[in-house]
């Protein structure tokens, strides 16, 4: 590796549920930092964060914030990036993007670091974060394409509250309050969820709203066109058949996800134990006799992605159905982000 000088880092979003999550991934980053800023909206500017035992003051987000950056972490919502990121990139910082606006520019990598690193190569200053639930299902799926190819994935997402920001996780948590203390359903807080957007807005404790993000094209939701067009994206294949149902549950933090695949070439489960053994950025848990499984709750504050309940189709010789789980706030956004930066300063990307 090529020794370089240290590298000045801004976050942008530093107090949101993912930038939060940033800061602390940033304090044991392998990365040789230099100045580090927290960005905001205005509203938010003045204020105090710790980073690495000292305080710093939140500064007001605006296109001088990123002179002497050479990279920028964004996390504050599409419209800040397409505003702010091309700003950042014009003052020579390199932009890891968290949100959904760049991702399919055909000009921007879209990136599971252990899935398509080189993609990394062909940047022009904007690197996309995929979709946390693409991240995860990246990790478990891509092992067993290598192997033996992939034809189809059928997924469906339980989703956890954190995805959607810290106020819909409060929200839930009065709804819950609410439920708990006997008043009626009529008169609980419902502001956010499903979707802040949209019109309508339902509970979501005690609960599961097929919805995330608001409705497109052939009754499919934004979030689900969004994992199956990731998937191909990052794959670099169109030909995959990609589905997907994407489902909010109340769970504070952990993604899980049910994934039915077909492969080109028939597979075992003992076969498919050992890849993602191997895996980078996996951990099996399956051993149904002994009820090992991966469990959302079990996954927060790890970093890696969790597979198990791998099984055979029972009438599709090369379906497969596998349980996958991981920390959405980590691998699915927070920590993808800091090991791209990792990634790209591992490969000399940033000279």
């Amino acid at each position: 590796m090529i020794t370089m000088r240290k590298m000045n880092v801004a976050i942008v979003g530093a107090t949101g549920a993912v930038g939060t999550q940033m800061i602390k991934l940033l304090e044991s980053s392998s990365l040789p930092l230099g100045n580090v800023k927290f960005l905001t909206s205005k509203r938010s500017a003045g204020k105090q964060l710790s980073f690495k035992g000292a305080s710093k003051t939140i500064e007001e987000l605006v296109p001088e914030s990123f002179e002497g950056i050479d990279l920028a972490l964004f996390s504050a919502g599409g419209g800040i990036s397409a505003e702010f990121a091309p700003e950042a990139v014009k003052r020579g910082a390199i932009v890891v993007d968290n949100t959904s606006h760049f991702r399919m520019d055909p000009e921007v990598p879209l990136v599971v670091p252990e899935v398509n690193p080189e993609a990394l190569r062909s940047h022009k200053g904007i690197i996309a974060n995929p979709n946390c639930s693409t991240i995860q299902m990246m990790v478990a799926l891509e092992p067993i394409r290598q192997a033996f190819g992939l034809k189809r994935v059928i997924v469906s997402t339980y989703q956890a509250v954190s995805g959607a920001g810290n106020q819909a996780m409060e929200e839930l948590k009065q709804q819950t309050r609410d439920y708990l203390a006997d008043k009626p359903v009529d008169q609980w807080q419902m502001e956010i969820l499903p979707c802040g957007g949209d019109k309508k807005h339902y509970p979501l404790a005690f609960n599961a709203l097929p919805q995330i993000d608001v409705f497109a094209e052939a009754g499919y939701t934004y979030e689900e066109w969004k994992m199956i067009n990731e998937t191909k994206k990052i794959m670099e294949d169109d030909t995959i058949k990609v589905s997907a149902t994407c489902v909010r549950i109340p769970v504070m933090s952990g993604h899980s996800e049910s994934i039915y695949i077909e492969t080109e070439k028939v597979a075992s489960v003992a076969e498919i134990q050992t890849l993602i053994t191997n895996a980078p950025g996996a951990v099996l848990e399956d051993d149904p006799s002994q009820q090992i499984y991966p469990q959302a709750i079990n996954s927060v504050g790890r970093k890696e992605t969790f597979v198990g309940r791998i099984r055979k189709d029972p009438d599709e010789e090369v379906g497969v159905h596998l349980w996958v789980v991981s920390d959405n706030l980590l691998k699915g956004a927070a920590w993808n982000s800091i090991q791209i930066a990792e990634k790209m300063y591992e490969m000399n990307l940033f000279d």
